[in-house]
């Protein structure tokens, strides 16, 4: 929750910042690749030595890594871009491993607690959700009082926080997760993770369409919806309320589905609320300038994205051996992660060459043919999913 409320506040104030330093779209682009290029390799090449270093510490260390960096770009007077480039990389640097070995500590946790897994990596993701519909808010009128350099502050003591409550709280138990992993090669170990993925056709599937979701997702939150707020309205604390409301959509989607989670078809559930989480937002945005429009068909887009992550979640724990998860996770992440910085640049050319409601209709090709064209096997691979499951306790 406190790391979540902190990311809440650097979502809005970075492109803000480079917004109002640059008046350049490209730009605000340009930053989210030099954040998510290095996130995406150091969760690919630096999870075989989180093996090493084990799981617990390395989360610890990158989170004050990363406080360090953006307490930087609070600090510096008269910051210009060099300076944002290079902390918003060391911050995705360290948070590319470090966001993977947070997501291993979960499953030894819900397994000692004799929890459901489906419904916990629900709650899980629910609290993100809970978190965001006040930070996200109070983070865009923080920006409006503040300004985005220094409200980047509040992000440098959330993030600092997280090291301490981890190294003091967390226990895993060591019988289901050892301090440290297995001594393996090096490329040895890189080469685990691909190979076990690459066997696995139902998550190569789900990992196609996230990765193009996820594009067009990055260039509709870090530009269409900053970019739409300010030709419309003009205040970065209506950019607060559109995160905000998507956020509560997702808060009651979780609970719906923390109750559904068990008895829903996976496979087709990920796909249809895969649709509908990105697509009429995309058409609201390009055909209306009504914000209660708009909020309102954000918030039924947040209900339907709440189901997608856990359900992708919990294959990944169900399908990948427990001594694979931190570099199959990093896989994972680098392959679905790579639409963040393409769509990011991409989406900031296309709004270049084709104005901010053509690239809007663009991004909402893109969302249809990656959501719809994989149903047409959803019931094979749902019959896939389920001889692969475990029984349920």
């Amino acid at each position: 929750m406190v790391s979540m409320l902190g990311g809440q506040v650097s979502t809005i104030a970075v492109p803000w910042l480079v917004l109002t330093l640059t008046g350049d779209p490209a730009q605000m682009g340009l930053v989210i690749a030099a954040r998510m290029v290095p996130y995406l390799l150091s969760g690919l090449f630096g999870t075989p030595l989180a093996d090493r270093i084990g799981i617990l510490r390395t989360t610890v260390v990158s989170n004050l890594i990363s406080m360090a960096a953006v307490a930087t770009i609070a600090a510096v007077p008269n910051i210009g871009m060099p300076v944002i480039l290079a902390m918003v990389a060391v911050s995705g640097t360290v948070r590319g491993v470090g966001d993977r070995t947070e997501a291993v500590l979960l499953r030894p946790l819900v397994e000692a607690a004799g929890a459901n897994l489906p419904r916990m990596t629900t709650v899980y993701s629910g609290i993100g959700s809970m978190t965001a519909v006040v930070g996200a808010p109070v983070s865009g009128l923080l920006v409006a009082a503040v300004g985005a350099q220094q409200a980047l502050w509040v992000t440098a003591v959330c993030v600092g926080l997280c090291g301490p409550i981890l190294a003091l709280f967390v226990r895993p138990p060591a019988e289901l997760m050892p301090e440290r992993g297995p001594a393996e090669p090096y490329l040895v170990a890189v080469r685990g993770g691909f190979q076990h993925l690459r066997r696995d056709r139902l998550l190569m599937v789900m990992l196609g369409m996230t990765f193009l979701t996820n594009a067009v997702n990055q260039a509709l939150g870090a530009l269409f919806i900053p970019l739409w707020v300010d030709q419309v309205l003009g205040s970065p604390a209506a950019l607060g309320v559109v995160f905000g409301v998507s956020a509560a959509g997702a808060v009651i989607g979780n609970l719906i589905f923390i109750v559904l989670a068990p008895r829903l078809p996976r496979f087709v559930t990920f796909a249809l609320c895969l649709a509908v989480s990105g697509v009429p937002r995309l058409l609201v945005l390009a055909l209306s300038q009504d914000l209660i429009l708009v909020l309102a068909v954000t918030f039924v887009s947040g209900v339907a994205v709440s189901a997608v992550n856990p359900i992708l979640g919990v294959l990944l724990y169900e399908r990948v051996p427990k001594e694979l998860q931190t570099r199959v996770f990093g896989v994972v992440t680098t392959v679905t992660f790579t639409g963040f910085p393409i769509g990011g640049v991409l989406g900031g050319l296309a709004v270049t060459g084709f104005g901010l409601t053509g690239a809007l209709l663009i991004g909402t090709g893109i969302y249809l043919a990656a959501t719809v064209v994989p149903m047409f096997r959803a019931r094979t691979a749902e019959r896939e999913a389920s001889a692969a499951r475990p029984a349920r306790t």
